[in-house]
């Protein structure tokens, strides 16, 4: 067994490190100890990591090393090469860049060093500069390295726990939104949790109280801190404090030097005219598309490309041609849709939409997966239906419906009666039903509009008609009285999943619809039941003291001897004569209370069933409307929650109450009405789930169904395993009205029959043929028989449930029936995998004998960039057509004012509005959304959507537009691609790596596309097109071209690198195209074809590239160019270091052996061009390198020597860097003279006195490059130079 010593403070977040990045670790045999590692381990610090028996060469010392160790276990560490490289650089960021200015600003308030009022604020801007750094990386991502939690963010998020803890106030958090997102989106994963329990984040910089309440744990625990602290690596003894603050000051000097350097060069280079005109600026400019193109007809492709990307014109025009031409049509390209397709037919159905809603984000990422696996589907040859649809949503429309009469007309739907309100419904949906097929639309979705279906149509509806009527006829749906979720509001039984379950902590008052006054919740009353025949009493407990009207007994559990002589006896009612028996039922918890429970079955779940296993008296005390019924006055005719205080008041004077204290409880409140969910007993209608539950639970454990993710199988088998009965009434008018009819016979040999007895009820198509069938069951003749149809309306998840073949034209036997059903898959959230998965899987194996579906996945759940659950009254439900176009906060604030929130809640939902979107949302784009989005699949149940990262897409965008601009230029208008993509041999070492590098891509999205791992897909588009087509290879080739006519080898070099170019084009918008549909037909449009007379007319129905065409992934080519991409680097990083931003130098790289002197001459032309220098000269290591070089190791195979001999004047730079050392002296002087003023603190703004303190931090840093610059000089030239 390993052991993890670690420290026992807890703020010491190198131990923190260790244990986050153990929970990470699949092993569990890890024993953690909080005290000094054994001496006889040489272990300097902690944590230390010993694995097996202790020997020399099994411990590991030092946060880096263990916490390594441990993620590389837990597959934490990167995926691949590449990216533990990235995971390493940031591990050195968290140990150097941020560990020490950490611990500069948060020790002296934790007592571990002294304070220094002015060291302390110094180090406090130099935390914020470093932070902002971090803030600038992550921008445009969710996680430092790749699409999920690995070492890089563990370490990091460590590093500034304390500063977000004890430092970073709200103002500074607001200035750093995108690592405070990242932070809290980090320390909210289960692992973190369990280690650093709830983060408090700092609300107001003052010294830390040490948590243990001894003086001297705390001193020794600080100490403690303090030295495992400052030892950042296993290797050398432990940093003084004073070392750290060395380092950091060094650091960032070095940084603020470079910056201000990087911002003059850029300024010689950039006309102050220019500036207005800068890329970025343009970029977010609006371009609009003006050529007149009638609906349907193809966008005009024969002008030029605007000058920047722009989401309205690249997104006019393109969905009403691809529309027009059938493309999202299964015909497409084929006689029938019955013939044979070798490559397969992909069918999935759009979990429809409420009629009532408009599209949120939860909705667009639906679509944007949904859309993008149907559009691979469509371009890998198959016959693939996306089949849309909407639903009635009969409780949202009804509400909807009956708001607007109220308000418009001043009338309830019983003014109208049934028949004229159904009217009035369907000319709402008429008039404002389509809004959210518009929506998807815009979004690109690509669905066969044609096969739209509402589940009110004639054809779904006599589908659900027929599906009620074989089940009803079965016996699987059966009449009972049984308690049903009732809204007194809505008049209605509804959903589990339309009750919200609002947890209260203890005391509580609520709003409830109907009531002046707020309610209270959250309390639980004793009182008391005189026992009858005796002075005893027993005491019972309850939350809602009014149901106490309706008990009808008191539980105890039978093993409890407090009421053993009371078995048998009765207890007395104290407001009516009812006596009520105590009965013994193990459900009772003897430990809670006094272990005596009353019971009210007619309003509890739990009673409801005690009562039936005792024959106990229901007793209904609720009308539908919510007032008191069946109780003795002065409660009769009472509203329930009056009745609430009436009976509390009452068991006062009649001195049976004892005591009311604060209880945290869940109050069920209705999410349509806000009303408060009364448990009632109502005769419905229900469908019997325990043998087709089994089957759809069997069917997922033999294989015959998949559930993407897995880890939803827990979840799938506790319901099915553990189904009940599911209630299908709704007692509403609009929707599917339920075809049964109550029987009477008109026989005095036929006993009349009550409403809940099944057997008098009887289903039919007609009313005729529910005659026949009952004249049938009661033998008498058909005229005998008087028929009354249910009002009640079909629970609208029974028409979602037998959508999947409903909208195919079941029980009729139809083409698309034969072809599209079973389908594919089916794509939703994974909150409604019971509620409608389920059922889908449970009818259609009832009614058709076939699953729905083969799989399906399950997508996580949108909510804010803080995290927070989408809501109205948070100001944070976003409509995606928003971050489409943009919108200002103004125009956010005034979609609130139309919105049903009350005033309060409309200001707090503004707050939260301005707090995240203070410029309002700025235009992104539908194909940055969908890209964004689907990004973000890969963090796991919930996604924290920050549109800071939608941004971030629609600049690749622009990107991604530049480059294929500038790659249509080199190709030029005559360029003719060849038929078939493939190798000559003839292809350079650029044409041969980039052609690697894509087929590496089209790898990775073939299998993302195939696992739904859709942040592999996008990742491996973003990473192909922007780091390794757009920064390498076209920089690379830029000399090829220039160099095109100077003899026949140098125009086929250029021929073939066009032809790779060509191929980098157009197999890259390929891969894009079912992500980013517009862009990718924008551009690919412009694109000449290999075969103009034969290849499809759009991308969207252009072949997928296959790994099987593009199969030139290399190995040793990828590592060859790694390896002179990290050259390209040191020297890039050297030139800026002497400030040769113009000046092109000889550069000598002294390798290791021959095989590296022959791979860098092999790349020699790549060097040069992409680290800009003179000439690439190799060396080997045994051949001298002439003198006036600056020096640095590449890697272990190479050393850089870059020649500046010649290149500078030395005693030039030298005179001017004195002059710079003096006019820096000179600013510090007078700056450290004006903040040393005694009124300086109290008179000067604290906003200005940061201003003041990082100019003076800036100028330190220019000091110290000046000072480290003119030492460098005197070493290079050896001259003897005297550094003052």
């Amino acid at each position: 067994m390993a052991t993890l010593y670690v420290s026992p403070h807890p703020d010491d977040f190198r131990s923190l490190l260790t244990l986050i990045a153990a929970e990470f670790c699949p092993s569990s045999c890890l024993r953690t100890l909080t005290e000094d590692p054994p001496a006889s381990l040489n272990a300097r610090s902690r944590p230390t990591l010993l694995l097996g028996a202790g020997e020399g060469d099994s411990v590991l010392s030092g946060a880096s090393a263990v916490a390594w160790y441990l993620a590389n276990q837990g597959n934490r560490a990167g995926i691949d090469t590449k990216q533990q490289s990235q995971v390493w650089q940031w591990l050195s960021f968290a140990d150097n860049e941020l560990t020490p200015v950490s611990c500069a600003v948060v020790f002296p308030l934790m007592g571990v060093i002294g304070v220094d009022k002015k060291l302390q604020q110094s180090s406090r801007a130099d935390l914020i500069r470093v932070l902002k750094v971090l803030d600038q990386a992550l921008e445009p991502r969710t996680f430092l390295v790749g699409e999920s939690v690995t070492l890089a963010d563990m370490a990091v998020a460590t590093a500034v726990l304390l500063p977000f803890k004890y430092v970073l106030e709200p103002s500074d958090r607001k200035v750093l939104t995108n690592v405070t997102r990242w932070f809290t989106t980090c320390t909210n994963q289960p692992q973190f949790l369990k280690v650093l329990g709830k983060i408090t984040l700092c609300e107001k910089m003052v010294p830390v109280t040490p948590k243990t309440n001894a003086a001297a744990n705390a001193k020794a625990a600080n100490a403690s801190l303090a030295v495992d602290s400052a030892d950042a690596t296993a290797n050398g003894p432990p940093k003084t404090e004073a070392q750290l603050k060395k380092e950091a000051k060094k650091r960032e000097k070095l940084e603020k030097f470079q910056q201000k350097k990087d911002m003059e060069a850029k300024k010689k280079t950039q006309p102050l005219t220019e500036k207005k005109a800068k890329p970025e600026k343009k970029e977010l400019g609006v371009i609009t598309y003006s050529v007149p193109t009638a609906p349907g007809e193809k966008k005009d492709v024969i002008s030029p490309l605007p000058d920047s990307y722009s989401p309205q014109y690249v997104e006019a025009a393109w969905y009403s041609w691809w529309e027009k031409q059938g493309f999202f049509k299964p015909e497409y390209g084929r006689k029938s849709i019955s013939d044979h397709n070798p490559r397969g037919v992909f069918m999935m159905c759009i979990p429809p939409p409420n009629v009532t809603g408009s599209l949120h984000l939860g909705h667009a990422l639906t679509n944007a997966i949904q859309d993008s696996l149907t559009r691979w589907h469509r371009m890998l040859g198959e016959t693939t239906l996306w089949n849309p649809g909407c639903d009635h949503a009969g409780i949202a429309t009804q509400v909807v419906v009956e708001k607007k009469l109220m308000r418009e007309r001043g009338l309830s739907r019983h003014d109208l009666g049934r028949e004229n309100f159904i009217k009035e419904v369907w000319k709402w949906k008429n008039e404002k039903g389509d809004r959210i097929y518009h929506q998807l639309k815009k979004l690109g979705s690509s669905l066969d509009w044609d096969r739209a279906c509402f589940t009110m149509d004639p054809k779904l509806s006599y589908a659900v008609q027929e599906a009620f009527i074989r089940m009803h006829d079965e016996g699987v749906i059966y009449r009972s009285k049984r308690l049903v979720n009732w809204s007194c509001t809505l008049n209605s039984a509804i959903s589990d999943i339309e009750v919200d379950k609002k947890e209260l902590s203890g005391r509580t008052l609520l709003p409830v619809p109907g009531y002046k006054e707020k309610v209270e919740f959250g309390v639980l009353v004793s009182f008391a039941y005189k026992v009858d025949g005796s002075d005893e009493e027993v005491i019972v407990a309850t939350t809602r003291i009014e149901t106490m009207l309706g008990d009808s007994a008191v539980a105890v559990h039978p093993a409890d001897p407090r009421y053993q002589h009371l078995k048998g006896k009765m207890v007395l009612h104290p407001f009516c004569d009812r006596k009520m028996p105590i009965v013994s039922d193990e459900f009772v918890d003897m430990s809670f209370g006094t272990g005596a429970v009353k019971i009210t079955p007619a309003h509890d779940h739990n009673d409801y069933e005690v009562g039936e296993r005792h024959n106990l008296a229901f007793i209904n005390i609720l009308d539908e409307n919510g007032l008191l019924i069946n109780v003795p006055p002065p409660f009769l005719g009472m509203k329930r929650f009056e009745a609430r205080k009436a009976v509390l008041q009452a068991l006062k004077d009649r001195g049976h109450f004892k005591e009311i204290k604060d209880n945290p409880m869940v109050v069920p409140v209705c999410s349509r009405s806000k009303d408060i969910v009364e448990p009632l007993l109502k005769p419905q209608w229900y469908v019997n789930c325990t043998d087709m539950g089994k089957q759809a639970a069997d069917a997922v454990r033999e294989g015959r169904l998949k559930i993407l993710p897995d880890h939803h199988l827990k979840t799938w088998f506790n319901w099915m395993d553990n189904i009940r009965d599911w209630c299908i009434s709704r007692q509403l008018w609009w929707g599917h009205r339920i075809p049964a009819y109550f029987i009477t016979v008109n026989d005095p040999s036929v006993k009349p029959g009550e409403d809940m007895d099944g057997h008098y009820w009887m289903s039919g198509r007609s009313e005729e043929e529910a005659r026949e069938k009952a004249a049938k069951r009661f033998n008498v003749s058909a005229d005998k028989i008087t028929l009354r149809q249910d009002d009640d309306v079909l629970d609208t998840w029974f028409s979602s449930g037998i959508f999947p073949f409903s909208i195919f034209g079941w029980p009729n036997e139809t083409q698309d029936l034969n072809v599209f059903y079973p389908g594919t898959l089916l794509e939703t959230g994974h909150d409604i995998l019971f509620f409608w998965v389920a059922r889908m899987v449970m009818m259609g194996l009832k009614l058709t004998g076939k699953l729905p579906f083969k799989e399906v996945y399950l997508h996580a759940v949108v909510r804010d960039a803080h995290g927070r659950k989408m809501s109205k009254s948070l100001g944070n439900v976003i409509d995606p057509l928003d971050v489409i176009t943009g919108i200002s906060l103004e125009g956010l604030h005034a979609l609130l004012m139309d919105s049903n929130l009350d005033p309060g809640e409309v200001e707090k939902a503004k707050q939260g509005q301005a707090s995240d979107y203070p410029n309002g949302i700025p235009e992104c784009g539908t194909d940055a959304l969908r890209f964004a989005l689907c990004a973000y699949t890969g963090q796991g149940r919930d996604i924290n959507l920050d549109v800071n990262r939608i941004l971030g897409y629609r600049h690749f965008c622009n990107k991604l537009w530049n480059a294929v601009k500038f790659a249509m230029k080199t190709l030029g208008d005559n360029f003719v691609p060849s038929e078939k993509a493939q190798l000559c041999g003839e292809e350079s070492v650029s044409d041969r790596w980039i052609l690697s590098r894509l087929s590496a891509a089209v790898g990775l999205c073939d299998a993302g596309f195939k696992a739904y791992d859709f942040p592999t897909v996008t990742t491996a588009i973003y990473n192909f097109w922007l780091y390794e087509l757009c920064d390498v290879y076209l920089e690379s080739v830029k000399p090829v071209f220039s160099k095109a006519e100077e003899d026949s080898a140098s125009q086929r070099q250029a021929l073939l690198c066009r032809q790779t170019l060509y191929t980098c084009l157009d197999v890259g918008l390929r891969l894009l195209s079912p992500i980013m549909p517009f862009v990718s037909e924008e551009l690919y449009q412009r694109l000449p074809r290999r075969r103009p007379q034969s290849d499809p007319p759009s991308i969207s129905v252009t072949p997928y590239p296959n790994t099987q065409e593009f199969c030139w992934h290399s190995e040793e080519v990828d590592r060859d160019m790694e390896f002179v991409m990290t050259v390209i680097k040191t020297i890039r990083s050297l030139r800026a270091d002497y400030n040769l931003t113009k000046t092109r130098a000889d550069c000598y790289l002294q390798c290791i052996d021959s095989a590296t002197v022959s791979l860098v001459q092999k790349y020699s032309l790549q060097i040069q061009t992409l680290s800009y220098s003179q000439a690439v000269i190799p060396v080997t290591g045994n051949q001298p390198v002439p003198g006036g070089c600056a020096v640095v190791i590449a890697s272990d195979r190479c050393t850089v020597n870059l020649m500046l001999k010649g290149l500078i004047d030395v005693e030039k730079e030298v005179t001017k860097l004195m002059t710079k050392k003096g006019d820096l002296e000179k600013q510090m002087e007078k700056m450290r003279e004006k903040m040393a003023k005694s009124d300086y603190k109290e008179k000067v703004p604290v906003k200005v006195q940061e201003q003041d303190a990082d100019k003076l931090r800036q100028s330190q840093t220019e000091l110290e490059k000046v000072k480290e610059a003119m030492d460098n000089f005197r070493k290079m030239m050896g001259l003897s130079l005297s550094i003052m």
